[in-house]
């Protein structure tokens, strides 16, 4: 196990391969077995790339290669931000057979978040695109490279720069070849020649393998990447998923949603987020063989065409963005001849909503409740409409452990409203170099503190209720009030800030930000004055405050702690 990295202890590890859930697999066995079964079958729509099941194992291959070249080794840690390109699947590929560890990052995400991700992970290496959505993230690696002294490299994929081109890296390098030369730190100087030799030792070393390898990887027991969590102190935590665990949910994940090799899945959520990516999303509609379709946009101008024209049969949004595809497609009465399953998750989804789907889309719902930290629920496609509409589901395996407790960590009774704990095959022990937070986010007995309030109804279906953490949920997207509120303080005419959730219509959430001005400050403060720093310290968008109140002083507990919980009641007001 990678360190700082928490294994399951091993009666449960032993259990849980006797029982089959960890089959013994990794990322880069998976990808080689679907290009052995599915060969010319088309894996990946991207633009107008489609890309076989052989053409990505190879692809995976050389880039591979080439990153060994340079220098990149199992276990080092590479930040991924890319965009929903056919490129994000060769990049982790390629990173699996090597056994080097992406660390997934949102195409949303700034330099505050990039920067302590590279940092706190020591990552040698930042793969991006060098636009998307009319934002440079070559401007931004030139900010976080300069921060981070462990970055060695940025790899671009499209017009690199100053930075390296991905697309160099594709062939296989050869002996003496100065062409495959790469740059140090985006200075524009020339590293060493790459030492080719290390790349053909780890292929012989391979080529007798059975089942044809041309590259040594990682145990299915090793951290094969690493994920951000959703969390409330501060900035978002790391999350280390293994092989094994990490293919089973997949296997249950594509079972329970009854995909195979003519399933044809849109991706139109960010492709790196834990929902889109294994629920079952790109990676289960790859491990059932299945085709996956990418999206650059998810407005239903930019979908429905391209769903459509793919004959696409699953897809999955969060609630703010199903509404908008109720509303457009009531309005514009598309046909969907082959959707059969619209999954709605990340965030809770109003029963009245839920409702609305098969009539107006004319497909199967599935709610959708799970974390990046393991735990998912669905409702199963042949549950009842009651279920579907008004529940979260329940867990996809036999051997998920779920409680629901109260603040004594005693457990409640049968349907009444508890904090949800979990353990099982697929849900970490702790995140990664968080000692001191992982003593208060388990229990003891290795049982994840999820954070979120439940109840679960007669047949083991969960409901969710809401959250016990200072956490908003905007539409999906998790906000921590407490790193919205540091960097609120750091405001030379703020003396004190207090972020909070506001309820919104499609969103669920969206966030207010109380602000104290300091009195002898000499700043004029207006809320387009306050969003605008926080976007000048580099906070991604999604964290900037939809509303700022300005106010004399903070309503207070009993104990002398600041009431959130009047806050909202005061901005519930202030909308009516």
């Amino acid at each position: 196990m990678l360190a700082g990295c928490s294994a399951w202890p091993e009666a449960f590890a032993e259990k849980y391969r006797k029982e089959g859930c960890w089959s013994g697999e990794t990322f880069g066995e998976l990808l080689r077995k679907r290009a052995k079964a599915h060969g010319e079958r088309i894996a990946i729509v991207s633009g107008e790339r489609r890309i076989s099941y052989a053409e990505l194992d190879a692809r995976a291959d050389r880039l591979a290669e080439g990153l060994l070249s340079i220098g990149i080794q199992q276990r080092d840690r590479v930040v991924v931000q890319l965009p929903n390109i056919a490129e994000f699947f060769e990049v982790i590929f390629a990173l699996f057979r090597i056994g080097a560890l992406p660390v997934f990052a949102l195409p949303l995400h700034r330099r505050n978040e990039i920067s302590y991700i590279s940092e706190f992970s020591e990552a040698k290496a930042y793969i991006i695109a060098d636009q998307d959505a009319g934002f440079d993230y070559r401007e931004l690696a030139r900010e976080v490279i300069r921060e981070v002294p462990s970055l060695r490299y940025v790899l671009v994929t499209g017009e690199p720069g100053e930075f390296t081109a991905l697309g160099e890296l594709y062939l296989m390098p050869q002996e003496g070849n100065e062409a495959n030369a790469v740059r140090e730190r985006g200075e524009g100087v020339a590293l060493n020649e790459p030492d080719g030799s290390k790349a053909r030792q780890v292929k012989r070393q391979a080529d007798d393998k059975e089942d044809g390898s041309r590259l040594e990887g990682p145990s299915s027991e090793d951290v094969a990447f690493l994920q951000l969590s959703g969390g409330t102190t501060g900035l978002p935590k790391l999350i280390p998923r293994t092989h094994d665990d990490y293919i089973y949910s997949l296997r249950l994940s594509a079972e329970i949603c009854r995909l195979d090799e003519n399933s044809v899945y849109f991706t139109a959520l960010p492709a790196a987020h834990n929902y889109p990516l294994s629920s079952p999303g790109v990676l289960g509609t790859l491990y059932a063989g299945g085709r996956v379709v990418l999206a650059r946009g998810a407005s239903p101008d930019e979908a429905f065409p391209l769903m459509v024209r793919e004959r696409v049969t699953i897809t999955a949004l969060v609630p703010p963005l199903a509404l908008i595809w109720l509303d457009a497609a009531e309005r514009l009465q598309p046909e969907f001849p082959h959707l059969q399953l619209l999954q709605v998750g990340g965030a809770k989804f109003s029963a009245e909503a839920a409702a609305r789907v098969r009539s107006t889309l004319g497909c199967q719902l599935q709610q959708v409740f799970g974390m990046a930290e393991g735990l998912v629920n669905y409702t199963r496609l042949d549950d009842p409409d009651e279920i579907i509409v008004s529940t979260q589901g329940r867990p996809m395996s036999p051997w998920d452990e779920i409680r629901v407790v109260d603040d004594e960590d005693v457990e409640v009774q049968p349907g009444e409203v508890g904090h949800l704990l979990t353990r099982g095959p697929y849900t970490i022990r702790g995140y990664y170099k968080a000692e001191e937070h992982n003593a208060k986010a388990f229990t003891s007995d290795g049982f994840y503190r999820t954070g979120d309030l439940v109840r679960i109804d007669s047949v083991g279906n969960l409901i969710v209720e809401g959250r016990d953490k200072d956490q908003i949920n905007r539409g999906g997207e998790k906000v921590a009030a407490e790193e919205v509120e540091n960097h609120l303080l750091a405001h030379p005419g703020i003396h004190d800030a207090a972020v909070v959730a506001m309820a919104d219509d499609y969103l669920g959430e969206r966030t207010c930000a109380f602000v104290i001005p300091k009195p002898t400050s000499n700043l004029m403060l207006s809320g387009a004055q306050v969003k605008s720093f926080l976007r000048g310290r580099g906070l991604a968008s999604f964290k900037i405050p939809d509303r700022v109140e300005f106010i004399d002083s903070f309503p207070k507990t009993k104990v002398g702690k600041v009431s959130k919980k009047a806050l909202r009641g005061l901005i519930a007001v202030k909308q009516r």
